[in-house]
């Protein structure tokens, strides 16, 4: 498959990064979503540096409207419709429950959840209509086993399935797969910032024994892509961190 529109939403980001290049590398057309123009400016000269010609669409995935203007704007820069459309974008506000307050929760919920019907909601009907259509998840592994400090983002992440097995099935006969990917701790640089003695402890907690690559995620992507067969299934990319 090539000539392929892809949109991947916070693709601006280490794992979405690595999702744009595999899918470019697959023969997409790819936009990244971001939420700055000045951003997704820098991030085009990047890439353009590492021989990639990509593009990007500002928005806010936390608002209906605003993610309609981004996808309009993503299929005016791309010159077509979104053929596949990767919701990656997400943030993290942890704590305890019983002192995470309201802000924390709905921030969380609105930018990691409500942004997957936000920005699918304005793709997929014309997805069913020519007939081909790949939506892809990036959750956690944290959505599958929950984890202390953030039941705010296991929440969401755990959401993040949910839509994917309902929307597979309703979209299954018309050409459009609906597929989640929970990635484990993968090497970032937000997770490289983390003090190197915790962050030995976390990787004491994965049998592989390292972190993730951001590349992995990207071949996973891009292997969603090319997979038609597959749908409303999870790939759990976590190292053995959980099993089930």
């Amino acid at each position: 498959m090539s000539n392929r529109v892809a949109l991947v939403t916070g693709g601006t980001g280490g794992i979405g990064t690595a999702i744009c290049k595999a899918l470019a590398d697959a023969g997409c057309t790819v936009v990244a979503g971001t939420t700055r123009a000045e951003k997704g400016e820098a991030w085009q000269a990047k890439m353009k540096e590492e021989g990639y010609d990509m593009h990007f669409a500002a928005g806010d995935v936390t608002d209906h409207a605003s993610c309609q203007a981004m996808v309009q704007a993503a299929e005016a820069a791309a010159g077509g419709p979104i053929d596949v459309l990767v919701n990656n974008a997400g943030i993290t506000k942890d704590g305890r429950f019983v002192k995470m307050s309201p802000e924390n929760w709905s921030a969380v919920i609105k930018t990691n959840l409500d942004s997957v019907y936000n920005v699918t909601s304005h793709v997929v009907g014309g997805m069913t209509e020519r007939g081909f259509g790949r939506v892809i998840n990036i959750s956690s592994v944290n959505g599958e086993k929950g984890q202390f400090g953030q039941c705010n983002y296991s929440a969401a992440k755990a959401g993040m399935h949910g839509f994917t097995m309902a929307l597979a099935q309703e979209t299954a006969a018309k050409g459009v797969t609906v597929n989640t990917v929970s990635p484990g701790y993968i090497g970032t640089e937000m997770v490289m910032a983390i003090p190197e003695k915790v962050r030995e402890s976390i990787i004491a907690t994965i049998p592989v024994g390292r972190l993730g690559e951001p590349e992995e995620i990207g071949a996973a992507v891009a292997y969603i892509y090319s997979a038609g067969f597959m749908t409303g299934a999870n790939l759990s990319i976590n190292g053995g961190l959980h099993m089930h």
